[in-house]
């Protein structure tokens, strides 16, 4: 299986929450293909991000989180490669040969376009058929209801910009994926923080959130990208207990205020 489901701990409600990027295994017959000290420690992994969000079960939320890791094949990306961004920051590939920081992750040159078919066909796929079918089965039950995409970054990427990046950044596609009063509830949110915010800059969200976010079908989307130092380490290397749950209190807000909003929206 190339993703696992998290089943809620109540009944259900209207949210998914997706982890495309917490994934760390490389299938056995891959292996051979890339830098051995490269996968000794795979990078541009969104580390801890499913425990990070553990706690959504209790609310009545599914997860679905990704097991291999974006250096086989990156679930955020455009099946076609077509890229998310035209400002000139680095752009990985659907399946990368490098890393943000433009370093070779394979021995070779990585996959041919017939090997990446069947990395699609394989692994990208069945991940958005299943979301497909999470929200589907959510629709029969609700009418509105949100797919939140779950996402962390280190806090300086100097391939895609020079600057830090803030603690949190929600993106909505500017603000096409979402109905805008679940925009204006999930900004006020995050905005009333302790935490840096902005809103669709740098990243307004990824294929995923473009994908699934039809407010015209009363399909919400919103992703969440959040800088690793704010549940993490300084090192970025290690899961911070203090850390990871102060951010927890405001993202457990976060969902109750959105599933505030998806109920009456579904009244």
């Amino acid at each position: 299986m190339a993703f696992e489901i998290i089943d809620p701990n109540k009944n259900q409600v209207p949210i998914l929450v997706s982890v495309p990027h917490c994934g760390t295994e490389i299938p056995d017959a891959l292996r051979h293909q890339y830098d051995p000290e490269m996968i000794a420690s795979i990078d541009d992994t969104d580390w801890f991000v499913d425990q990070l969000y553990d706690f959504v079960g209790d609310l009545g939320i599914k997860m679905i989180k990704a097991k291999y890791s974006r250096w086989v094949i990156d679930l955020n990306r455009n099946a076609e490669s077509k890229p998310l961004y035209n400002d000139g920051r680095v752009i990985t590939a659907l399946c990368p040969t490098t890393n943000f920081n433009d370093k070779n992750i394979y021995l070779n040159e990585g996959p041919t376009q017939e090997e990446i078919n069947q990395r699609i066909s394989s692994y990208y796929y069945p991940y958005y058929d299943q979301i497909r079918l999470e929200l589907t089965k959510l629709q029969k039950q609700f009418k509105h209801v949100l797919f939140f995409d779950a996402h962390s970054i280190r806090q300086q990427v100097p391939g895609i910009r020079a600057e830090k990046f803030p603690d949190l950044i929600l993106g909505d596609v500017d603000q096409a994926s979402a109905n805008k009063n679940i925009i204006e509830t999930a900004t006020q949110v995050l905005s009333s923080t302790n935490y840096s915010f902005q809103h669709n800059h740098p990243f307004k969200g990824g294929n995923l959130t473009r994908t699934f976010g039809q407010p015209e079908k009363n399909i919400h989307a919103l992703q969440l990208e959040m800088a690793k130092t704010v549940y993490m380490d300084n090192s970025e290397t290690k899961y911070d207990e203090a850390r990871a749950n102060l951010v927890r209190k405001d993202l457990n807000q976060l969902f109750e205020s959105l599933l505030a909003t998806l109920n009456q929206m579904n009244q």
